[in-house]
Order: C-alpha cells, then sequence, then structure tokens
C-alpha cells in the first residue's frame, strides 16, 4: 500500500494524500469542477499547479485530499487544507483553511466530502489550529460545524463616466510601478498599519510577500499584482493589489493601503484611473469586455468616503463560513482583547459572572476587577443563570463581530440576554467591528 493512502472507501474508492504526480490531473480536476469560463479555468489551473509545488510557504505537496477510483485511477473527488495565522484584535491564532471541495456529479450524495472533512479537521488539530474557514456555497457547510460569521469580500463601484477626471492642464501626482522583492518592508509596514481597520485579519510575514511577488505563476486566481504608489518626488506612499484576470467586466482592486501622513482624498482619484487604465490593458490582453471598475476592499474602508460619487454602486459582503473546535481554548487565547474592551467603559473593573449558553451546554467566564481570572464549561443544569442564550453556533457571529447582541435578539426569538444591563455588558465584551481578511491562498 502506498504511504499516500489513507482510507479504504470500498466499491474501489480510496483517500489519499496527494503527491507532485497528480498535479496536472488534478489542475484539470478543478478546472472541470469549478471554472465558468476559460479565464476562470487558467486562474484554477494556475491556483492549483502553485500550490501543489510546493513553493507556497503554508502549503505542501500532499495537502490535498484525493478521493481515487482504483479501477480508472481517475480522481473523483478533491479537497485541500491550507494552513495560516490570523490575528484578532493583533492577537494571532492559528487557521486552517479547507478549500477547492470537489465531487464528480456521478459520485455526489456518497458522503465524500464529509469524509474528506473528517480528515482535515484531523490535520488542523494536529497543526494546533483553533480555528477553520472555509469560502464557499451558501448553507453546504453549516453541516460540518460552521458558522457565516465574518464578512467575505463587499465593495463599491462605477462606470467609465464616474472615473475621476483631471482638471485641464493638470498632471497626475501619483505614478504607479510594479512592487520588487525590495518593497516588502514597505509593504509589511504599511499593510501592519491597515490591518488596525480590521478586527481579524491575516498575518502576511515576509516569505508569504516573497512569494506573492515572485512564486505564483501568472494567471493564479488567488495571485495579486502589487503596484507600488510613488509621489513625483519617487517616494513610496500607499500600494494597491489587482488580480490578474477581470472580473468579467470589471476591473477591480482588493488590497489599498496608504503610508501615514498621506491623504486618501489625494491619492485615492488617482487610484480610480489607474484602475481603470489596467482594466482596458487586461480587457485587450484577456478578450474581455471593460465596462465597471471596483474597489472590492471590504464594507468599509477610507477610499469609499473620499471619492462617493465615483463609486455608486454599493456590493454587499458574503461571508466567511467559522468553526471553532475548541471555544474555552479559543477565548482564553483572546482574553487581552475582552480585558481591553472592558476598560475606560462603565464596565471597567468589572467583578462577576458571564455565562454564555448554547442550550446543550455554556461557557462561564469568571471577572475580576476587569481582569479575566477563569473559563469554565458548564452542564445543562448550569444555564438557569445564563447572561445570554445563542441557539445553534449564532455566538460566533458574535464572537468575531459579525453581528451585535442586538441584531441576534431581532433575527433569532431564541436568542437573548437575561437583563437590558447584561446586553450591554455583551455588547461590550463582543462588539459588532467590521473584518476585511485577505487570506492566504
Amino acid at each position: 500500500m502506498s504511504e499516500s493512502f489513507i482510507r479504504d472507501l470500498g466499491e474501489g474508492l480510496i483517500i489519499r494524500r496527494s503527491t507532485s504526480e497528480d498535479a496536472q490531473a488534478l489542475a484539470e480536476f478543478n478546472i472541470e469542477i469549478h471554472s465558468e469560463d476559460e479565464w476562470d479555468a487558467k486562474g484554477l489551473e494556475d491556483w492549483t499547479l502553485d500550490l501543489i509545488s510546493g513553493e507556497a510557504p503554508t502549503f505542501n505537496t500532499d495537502d490535498f485530499l484525493i478521493v481515487e477510483d482504483t479501477h480508472s485511477g481517475e480522481i473523483i473527488s478533491s479537497s485541500c487544507l491550507i494552513s495560516q495565522t490570523w490575528s484578532y484584535e493583533g492577537i494571532p491564532f492559528k487557521v486552517g483553511r479547507p478549500e477547492l471541495f470537489g465531487t464528480r456529479k456521478e459520485f455526489r450524495r456518497r458522503g465524500l466530502v464529509r469524509q474528506q472533512m473528517e480528515i482535515l479537521h484531523e490535520w488542523s488539530a494536529a497543526r494546533g489550529e483553533l480555528v477553520q474557514v472555509i469560502t464557499g456555497i451558501p448553507f453546504y457547510y453549516r453541516q460540518f460545524g460552521y458558522e457565516m460569521a465574518l464578512n467575505l469580500h463587499g465593495g463599491r463601484s462605477g462606470y467609465k463616466v464616474h472615473v475621476p477626471k483631471l482638471e485641464d492642464g493638470e498632471e497626475e501626482p501619483y505614478t504607479f510601478r510594479k512592487a520588487t522583492t525590495t518593497d516588502i518592508p514597505f509593504l509589511m509596514t504599511t499593510y501592519n498599519r491597515g490591518c488596525q481597520r480590521s478586527m481579524v485579519y491575516a498575518v502576511w510575514n515576509k516569505h508569504l510577500w516573497q512569494y506573492e511577488l515572485t512564486g505564483k505563476r501568472r494567471y493564479n486566481i488567488n495571485a495579486r499584482e502589487i503596484f507600488i504608489i510613488e509621489s513625483l518626488a519617487e517616494e513610496p506612499v500607499g500600494f494597491i493589489g489587482i488580480p490578474p484576470v477581470k472580473w468579467g467586466d470589471n476591473s477591480v482592486l482588493t488590497v489599498y493601503e496608504l503610508a501615514p501622513g498621506v491623504a486618501w482624498s489625494s491619492v485615492t482619484p488617482g487610484v480610480a484611473r489607474f484602475l481603470w487604465m489596467q482594466g482596458e490593458t487586461l480587457a485587450e490582453d484577456q478578450g474581455l469586455p471593460q465596462e465597471r471598475f471596483g474597489f472590492m476592499l471590504g464594507e468599509t474602508h477610507p477610499a469609499y468616503d473620499v471619492i462617493a460619487s465615483s463609486l455608486p454602486y454599493n456590493h454587499e459582503p458574503y461571508a466567511y463560513y467559522m468553526r471553532v473546535t475548541d471555544l474555552l481554548a479559543f477565548i482564553q487565547e483572546i482574553t487581552p482583547a475582552l480585558e481591553a474592551r472592558l476598560a475606560d467603559t462603565p464596565f471597567d473593573y468589572y467583578t462577576g459572572e458571564v455565562i454564555l449558553g448554547f442550550y446543550r451546554d455554556g461557557i462561564k467566564l469568571v471577572f475580576k476587577n476587569g481582569h479575566l481570572e477563569a473559563i469554565n464549561k458548564i452542564d445543562l443544569d448550569a444555564l438557569r443563570d445564563a447572561t445570554a442564550r445563542f441557539p445553534g453556533l449564532t455566538f460566533l457571529q458574535l464572537l468575531f463581530g459579525y453581528r451585535s447582541m442586538d441584531e441576534l435578539e431581532h433575527a433569532y426569538a431564541d436568542c437573548f440576554a437575561k437583563k437590558e444591563e447584561n446586553k450591554n455588558l455583551i455588547n461590550t465584551l463582543f462588539p459588532k467591528r467590521s473584518s476585511d481578511v485577505w487570506p492566504i491562498s
């Protein structure tokens, strides 16, 4: 039996780890299952080949799962796990990102995804990852213990008529050039500064930036072409990231940050003009129309405010699926954030218990003078004194700032705080706050 073998599923089907020899077959499988058009196929092929190459900083050649029909030797289902580090209010935590789930139509409804999910969760736990994150189709991943609990994408867009125009005789005050590895210190500093606007964000170290700039294939669907924004004195003032494959008729950027001391209102009109020009170049190269431009920077971003009339169309965020394997351990991990949220509020120096009830069990947080001294799991009998009750996995929406306690109470009749002051305390500990995560792909 091969070293890559994991599990015999019967009827000639096995689950095994990928090897370098699977590269092209796996790329062709992902194109067959996931692609919507020619350029989507190119993007998926390059992404798959980049991952299985073993050159990515957080992904190994054998981090794909393959369900193989041993009679034909064909891949009939597959998935993978991309490990990374995210941050919660500045506190790093390990994340496993299950991705690229796909099954050939004639093999669906046999529990193949569930079998793979069990294995990926085991891998993730062995790597010390307390949280798993998926970008996926509506509803489906709830059956595996996930809750939609964090903003995904979202943005603003406009048409050619909305592109800001230069005044007669006015020259562009900023220029754009492709980033190189010598820019990595600037990119890291500027990116990290921008992340302070987000409660949750991905941690990008120098190795990830190096790989982004030099390691990915040209059309990798998750790659970003990074451009440095410079003043006329050739001083870097910011950067943007543009996907290498157009989003249909829309030319978008998904990353945009500025250095301190630089005005968003001064730079952003030129960014929009550059984005439109890049869109025209990509449109010609890819045989696609160029009708719109978009700043896909999440639910909120400073750029939206300073050129609001140029971005009249709002694109509501979708959501990440979130799974927390050990809620007690994760809350313990983010204790400094919870204590900091109490400081300088009406609940400063709070002493007392916060009992989070999940109907079958719960968690008790014990505070003394504003410090979280104990976190305990409690059983059904102790829930009568719950500070607040949360059905299913709805607490994750509160935990990751996706919804406020008030919003959850409005949406779920069986989600409520025992008293008004309890709700105020819960909203202080777990406030609603926007996040925009650029994940490691």
